[in-house]
C-alpha cells in the first residue's frame, strides 16, 4: 500500500451508484415528477451518500494510520 487515496470504496461507491438499482434510487430521490415520491426517497438516498463518505473516511484514516506506522518502522531494544 503506497497511498493514502481511499480507491478501493470510493470505486465501490461509483460501482453502487452507476448500478441500476443506484440510478433509479438517485433518480427517485431527486429527479420524480412527484413529490410524494422525492419526500420519501431522498432521505434514504442521503443516508445511503453519508453512509458512502463515512467508508470512504474510514478508509483513508485506516491507510493514513498504517502507512504513518510503517514510516516510523520498528524500534525494539
Amino acid at each position: 500500500m503506497t497511498t493514502r487515496w481511499p480507491w478501493i470504496s470510493m470505486l465501490i461507491s461509483l460501482i453502487l451508484t452507476l448500478s441500476p438499482l443506484g440510478r433509479d434510487i438517485v433518480d427517485a430521490a431527486f429527479f420524480a415528477g412527484e413529490a410524494l415520491s422525492r419526500n420519501i426517497w431522498a432521505p434514504i438516498a442521503l443516508t445511503i451518500f453519508a453512509v458512502m463518505a463515512l467508508v470512504i473516511l474510514a478508509e483513508w484514516l485506516i491507510r493514513t494510520y498504517i502507512l504513518n506506522r510503517r514510516a516510523r518502522g520498528t524500534t525494539t531494544a
